[in-house]
């Protein structure tokens, strides 16, 4: 995202069984990292112009509870605060676009201030009717000592469904709710030693992803969650999911601001192990910069249009 071994990120597949998990695409000890960034701030359907040169958003956040979420990629210390940028730019309208998010960690038992993990990806994803595609590299790295790193990259699909568009009579009936669910598989085809479980066990091979979310009011008020599963390269059963990380937030928009509360959880499927878990607080604003902001392509008038 999503993406400490922040294996982030993803929702309703196991969808309205899951129920009202809930948030927009493509974001592993955990957090927004797995298959989708956070929730749109504007038009669900993306920024939806070619004028635009590159979009972002800028986000901080703050661990309000967190007993067992680790600070770095070996899973010591605990998460206190969060620093997040993220970057994109069309490449080709809509069915090529490259993204970066760069994320950053504090540790809350050595001085909540010093970055402790910085866990940087980039990737080429896009957009072709229903369906999402995804090529992604990411690396989590500690900052404040030598220790272990991790090291993967992945292929993602998703398929997805909106409501407003893909079903009849919807925006007749809830004119200001929209719900947008997406669902797909990954594989780690590249993994130097990615975990297949919160307790750095196993490395990891497919991925299982679902997302939704519940737009309760005019997209200021949107209810949201994700599911990331993992399964284990080393096991005997490779396509069995050995952990299951699950995030459900509420998040209020105003502007190019959103101020969001979520939960999130990591927690093995195929044994007894360590969960990661935490209560999160974060701000989050975006930008757009157009071509038109920064005077590319404006033709200025000549003497003899005037």
């Amino acid at each position: 995202m999503i993406p400490l071994t922040f294996r982030t990120a993803t929702t309703l597949s196991m969808s309205l069984g899951l129920s009202l998990l809930l948030i927009d695409p493509p974001q592993v000890s955990a957090l927004e990292k797995y298959g989708r960034p956070l929730p749109s701030l504007e038009d669900p359907n993306g920024r939806g112009t070619e004028e635009s040169l590159f979009a972002g958003y800028f986000l901080t956040g703050v661990f309000a509870s967190n007993p067992t979420f680790a600070a770095r990629p070996d899973n010591t210390g605990l998460v206190g605060l969060r620093h997040m940028l993220h970057l994109e730019t069309d490449l080709y309208k809509q069915y090529l676009t490259f993204y970066t998010d760069q994320n950053f960690f504090s540790d809350r038992t050595n001085g909540w201030i010093e970055l402790s993990e910085w866990d940087g990806t980039y990737a080429f994803t896009g957009v072709l009717a229903h369906f999402n595609w995804r090529l992604q590299y990411e690396r989590d790295v500690p900052i404040d000592r030598k220790s272990l790193s991790q090291e993967y990259a992945d292929g993602l699909v998703t398929a997805k469904f909106q409501a407003v568009q893909d079903l009849a009579g919807w925006r007749r009936m809830f004119p200001n709710q929209n719900l947008t669910v997406y669902a797909g598989a990954g594989w780690l085809f590249h993994n130097k030693n990615y975990f297949a479980r919160p307790d750095n066990t196993g490395r990891a091979l497919f991925r299982y992803v679902a997302h939704a979310d519940l737009d309760l009011y005019k997209n200021k008020i949107v209810l949201y969650g994700d599911i990331n599963m993992f399964t284990d390269r080393d096991a005997g059963n490779q396509v069995s999911p050995t952990e299951l990380d699950w995030i459900v937030g509420l998040a209020a928009r105003w502007h190019n601001m959103e101020l969001a509360i979520y939960h999130e959880q990591d927690q093995p499927l195929d044994r007894d192990g360590l969960v990661q878990k935490y209560l999160a607080i974060q701000l989050r604003f975006s930008f757009d910069i157009s071509k038109q902001d920064l005077g590319i392509g404006v033709t200025k008038p000549t003497a003899a249009s005037q």
